[in-house]
């Protein structure tokens, strides 16, 4: 979905809680209409067994809120297994959603509102829930049985436990089976529309647009339309019920969001890192090969690369990790733009063709999409723990250039960076995403076109030799780039290979000399590629605490330092793109506060080279929970920070 924003300012929004005022629309069926209260930002979270279409409808309602003009932030957050058990805890399946009209940069900490499709969805998910918080519940699926399963003694709609929160006892079901009975399907297939009915109220509850829902369901059963009529009639039934149940009194409405001038739509990472890899081999001139073995949570960009042939892309599923990463390397030297995509497990795997790609010197983007490990770990669940692993997971010394994305939007941009970076230099490089990332999605102004990088390449043709010979590792001084020449190019025949190479003339060589310069030359090679500089956030300029992060931790971390700012803290905030080579200034800029504070989503992985490299006092905080931070978290950890140095100045 897109929409124009003609806004010139985009506003810092806050989080506290949402402005109210009633006003009263036109009513609708010769109804008195019923009054609307006005909101700056609203948390919703649909939860139901892994078959009850949560993820659709989060992702339906997400796309009619992008179309609308809100800022957004979502959290799909669904089992590993294809069908898990239904109605138990651990099948339990969650979108969320977070948007305002105002900047924001999580999915928010605890939603404002929880639609649960049965009991589990409604146990697993109430801790989260604040005081006061809506719940709409089908009860249609609180039976005795599904009570049991999830340990209820007692149904908690009827004993009194759900008195501090606001609750809607619906029957979905029922109710959808009513709007469908003379629909012509089975009970069955009718009961399976019931996401569309609870889809249909809360669109109405949030005022959210209903055609593109409409268009999506015509085209997405487009060779079922008795089943495309039943979900939109259930849909609209859904709105109906909003409208003119007595249970919901007040609708809310959260007006678009002042974003600056441009054309937006809605993105997830995954989507917005292939859109990045076609963008970065269109400006490049070269053809993309992707050599990918199907993995979670990388495999939606095998699946979309996939319907690009139209920009020359080719994508091989190959018949596993080694065998993809090989074809992408065997690409590259064959003259493309090779990609290989996966997830931690597979990273180990790839790990020796890794290393032949460092020796070869040839480009190469290996995008990681982390989640939970070790081993097979936590496939549906984010984590960022590879970096050590990206850092040094090969035999030998075999430096590679490491590139990390922030937010799902700038999967784009990190895609063309690291694109620039293994061309330019003639290196593998690796793309650090994760599952939060991969998965969530937000607005993304889309880019002109011409305002991209230039990312040409020129390939050798010419011997580079005053004899008339040519010497495959003859670098050039500015980037220590050796040339590239593709096979079959004549008199640039060359030979390549996993043993180390005689610097210059590219021969198989032994000698320990060699060996020791050709190890420096790659590392430095590596050490000196052109990265941006750090910038840091400390709007008031005396800010003692440094709060570092990197890659998907940066929503969080941004928004905890907002929280600390507005209620008088100071505290200065950084994130690394680049976590191979560093900054230029980043030793400096951590030397220039009194305490610095890394969050990770691991045992302390940056925090780790931080200390190492800059012995600098960085102290880690860590979770490994398959789940990203929350802001209040974080700020409490910061003012801690803050507090304990005005401790320290008081002794």
């Amino acid at each position: 979905m897109t929409s124009q924003v003609d806004q010139s300012e985009a506003v810092d929004g806050s989080d506290g809680e949402g402005r109210s005022g009633p006003v009263s629309p036109p009513g609708r069926h010769g109804r008195p209409a019923k009054p609307i209260r006005r909101l700056d930002r609203v948390i919703i979270r649909f939860a139901g067994d892994s078959g009850d279409g949560m993820q659709l409808t989060g992702d339906r309602f997400t796309s009619e809120t992008a179309s609308f003009g809100n800022d957004l932030s979502t959290l799909p957050n669904f089992p590993a297994e294809i069908r898990a058990p239904a109605g138990t805890l651990p099948g339990v399946s969650s979108f969320q959603l977070h948007f305002a009209d105002h900047d924001i940069l999580t999915p928010g900490d605890a939603p404002n509102v929880l639609v649960a499709m049965n009991p589990a969805a409604l146990k697993a998910n109430l801790p989260d829930l604040p005081r006061g918080a809506e719940i709409i519940v089908n009860t249609d699926e609180f039976t005795k049985r599904a009570l049991a399963k999830v340990g209820y003694a007692a149904d908690p709609l009827a004993d009194g436990s759900l008195e501090a929160y606001h609750l809607h006892k619906v029957p979905l079901t029922t109710l959808t089976l009513e709007a469908l009975k003379d629909s012509g399907l089975a009970r069955k297939d009718a009961e399976r529309a019931k996401n569309m009915f609870a889809l249909g109220l809360l669109s109405w509850m949030y005022h959210r647009p209903t055609h593109g829902t409409e268009t999506f369901l015509r085209q997405k059963f487009a060779g079922k339309p008795d089943i495309a009529e039943a979900n939109i009639a259930a849909f609209r039934a859904g709105w109906n019920f909003g409208e003119t149940t007595e249970d919901f009194a007040v609708s809310y409405e959260i007006s678009p969001a002042s974003l600056p001038p441009g054309t937006y739509r809605n993105i997830s990472g995954n989507l917005a890192l292939s859109y990045g890899l076609i963008a970065a081999a269109e400006r490049s001139g070269l053809p993309l090969f992707l050599g990918s073995y199907p993995i979670t949570p990388a495999s939606d960009i095998l699946h979309e690369l996939s319907k690009h042939k139209n920009f020359g892309v080719r994508t091989f599923q190959a018949e596993d990790e080694i065998a993809g990463i090989g074809a992408a390397l065997g690409a590259a030297f064959g003259g493309a733009l090779g990609v290989t995509t996966t997830s931690g497990p597979g990273v180990a795997l790839k790990s020796e063709t890794i290393g032949l790609a460092v020796s070869l010197e040839l480009p190469l983007l290996v995008v990681d999409i982390q989640r939970g490990g070790p081993s097979t770990g936590l496939p549906t669940k984010t984590e960022q723990a590879d970096l050590l692993q990206a850092m040094f997971g090969r035999n030998g010394e075999a430096p590679v250039p490491i590139v990390a994305p922030a937010t799902p939007a700038e999967c784009f941009t990190a895609a063309l960076e690291a694109a620039r970076i293994a061309l330019t230099y003639r290196t593998p490089v690796f793309l650090l995403s994760d599952g939060y990332l991969a998965n969530g999605s937000e607005p993304w102004k889309i880019p002109d076109v011409g305002e991209l990088p230039d990312l040409t390449v020129e390939f050798t043709t010419e011997p580079n030799r005053p004899d008339g010979t040519f010497w495959p590792y003859l670098r050039d001084p500015a980037t220590l780039a050796r040339p590239w020449a593709v096979p079959g190019t004549p008199g640039l025949e060359h030979r390549i290979g996993g043993i180390e190479k005689q610097d210059g003339t590219g021969n198989i060589s032994y000698d320990p000399a060699n060996h020791d310069f050709m190890v420096r030359t790659r590392q430095a090679k590596v050490d000196g590629i052109t990265v941006p500089d750090l910038v840091v956030d400390d709007p008031g300029g005396n800010a003692r605490v440094l709060v570092l992060g990197w890659g998907s931790t940066y929503g969080p971390i941004a928004a905890a330092a907002r929280r600390v700012r507005a209620d008088g803290g100071a505290v200065a905030q950084a994130h690394l793109r680049n976590l191979n080579p560093f900054p230029a200034n980043l030793g400096a800029v951590l030397r220039s506060y009194d305490k610095v504070i890394v969050p990770e989503m691991n045992l302390g992985q940056l925090a780790l080279l931080l200390r190492a490299k800059y012995l600098v006092d960085a102290q880690s905080y860590n979770q490994v929970r398959g789940l990203p931070f929350k802001a209040a978290q974080l700020a409490d950890v910061l003012w801690a920070a803050i507090g304990n140095l005005d401790e320290e100045d008081n002794r």
